[in-house]
């Protein structure tokens, strides 16, 4: 009994000296931290792994001395292993925490709130990817670390190594969409095609890249729904990035109006509207007519913001007022359909003016010339001749 409190006894004063190392360790840190960042980071992230990890690792060294009169006994060989796999796993915890607070620190010196931020838009991106990669591993490592602490394990060893090949090849077929999205995600992350915060369209959807992982994207969409896809998407199929170069863009408001609208007053008019409003970066402001079809001109207006959002505000914005606009100034110019009225011998200058020569009026059995494309005249002669060849006769059957 008295060897079993000796243990216990032992086992608490360790772990009560590991805290207290570990205390006056965590102060000097946060001392230090006052000027310097990763000090900081580290009082922040790093403090209670090292806390869990320095109390087991003293519990298991302090267990492992003191239980010397039960050499061979089953509970102290289990007592030491549930130790060591703790010390493992807490160890684990270690690294992964001290990985993280390099990373955060990494991050700190590059700004996304910024309007310029597209490298750091770029760096963030890849050390998030590394930082679940890198955090995989470790887990994967200290797993198998783990199992090999069992003399079953290590037992079968050999014997899975030699059918490694196989294994990996039908792990290969299983997850070889896993492994697809995988590796998209890393293609992601370094070729630069597509960051966290990107403004993107997408399955004809407008949003920003909101999450980023190994196996899967999520897109928020302007309305706040989620869309969700793998990683393999946006390496398999074409998607739009407004921000991969700059977050300014360009936009446009088309109108059809009618073909009496003064275009370089509303040009004027479109002009003095974007330099009233802080959502027009000063770049691009152009009207112009690009069609003009079907009884109306079509107009329109190519406006550019700094960003997707005050671009779509923008565009918004043009309509509203150049549609007010019209209807209040020009209300000529808004879209109608005419109708002629009037006989052929009226002589405004828009209806139908008599010829000045007579025109020989057809039998009902001739048919003019300019009714015919392969006949009437030595073009269309020429024509059918091509087409259906000297020896062959050139009217239907």
């Amino acid at each position: 009994m008295q060897s079993y409190l000796g243990t216990a006894v032992a086992a608490l004063v360790a772990a009560a000296v590991a805290l207290f190392l570990v205390e006056v360790v965590h102060r000097i840190t946060r001392r230090l931290g006052r000027r310097s960042l990763l000090m900081t980071e580290l009082t922040d992230h790093a403090h209670r792994p090292f806390q869990v990890a320095a109390t087991v690792l003293a519990v298991q060294f302090a267990a492992r001395f003191s239980t010397g009169y039960a050499v061979g006994e089953g509970w102290r060989r289990l007592l030491l292993h549930l130790l060591v796999l703790g010390v493992i796993a807490t160890t684990a915890w270690l690294v992964a925490s001290l990985l993280v607070v390099v990373e955060d620190t990494a991050l700190a010196r590059f700004r996304v709130d910024v309007p310029n931020n597209r490298h750091a838009r770029r760096v963030r991106t890849q050390v998030v990817m590394l930082r679940r990669l890198t955090i995989a591993v470790i887990v994967i490592l200290a797993v198998g670390v783990m199992l090999m602490t069992f003399p079953s394990v290590r037992g079968i060893g050999a014997g899975v190594l030699t059918s490694a090949g196989v294994v990996g090849v039908v792990a290969a077929l299983a997850a070889q969409s896993l492994l697809g999205n995988v590796f998209a995600g890393l293609q992601l992350a370094f070729s630069d095609a597509v960051r966290l915060d990107d403004v993107v369209v997408v399955e004809g959807e407008w949003g920003r890249i909101e999450e980023l992982t190994l196996s899967y994207v999520v897109v928020q969409i302007w309305d706040d729904r989620r869309l969700i896809l793998p990683t393999s998407y946006f390496t398999s199929k074409p998607f739009q990035n407004w921000t991969r170069t700059e977050a300014a863009v360009l936009g446009t408001a088309e109108f059809d109006v009618d073909w009496a609208v003064p275009v370089q007053t509303m040009r004027e008019e479109l002009r003095r509207l974007v330099e009233s409003t802080e959502l027009w970066d000063g770049r691009v402001c152009v009207l112009q007519v690009t069609d003009a079809t079907g009884g109306t001109v079509r107009v329109r207006a190519l406006v550019s913001a700094a960003d997707a959002g005050s671009l779509w505000d923008l565009r918004c914005l043009v309509r509203e007022h150049l549609v007010a606009w019209i209807r209040d100034n020009r209300p000529t110019a808004m879209p109608r359909l005419r109708t002629e009225l009037g006989g052929a011998g009226s002589n405004l200058p828009w209806q139908w003016v008599q010829p000045r020569r007579p025109v020989r009026r057809l039998t009902d059995t001739e048919v003019p010339d300019d009714a015919r494309v392969f006949g009437g005249g030595d073009d269309g002669a020429a024509r059918s001749e091509a087409f259906v060849g000297p020896e062959e006769p050139a009217t239907p059957r």
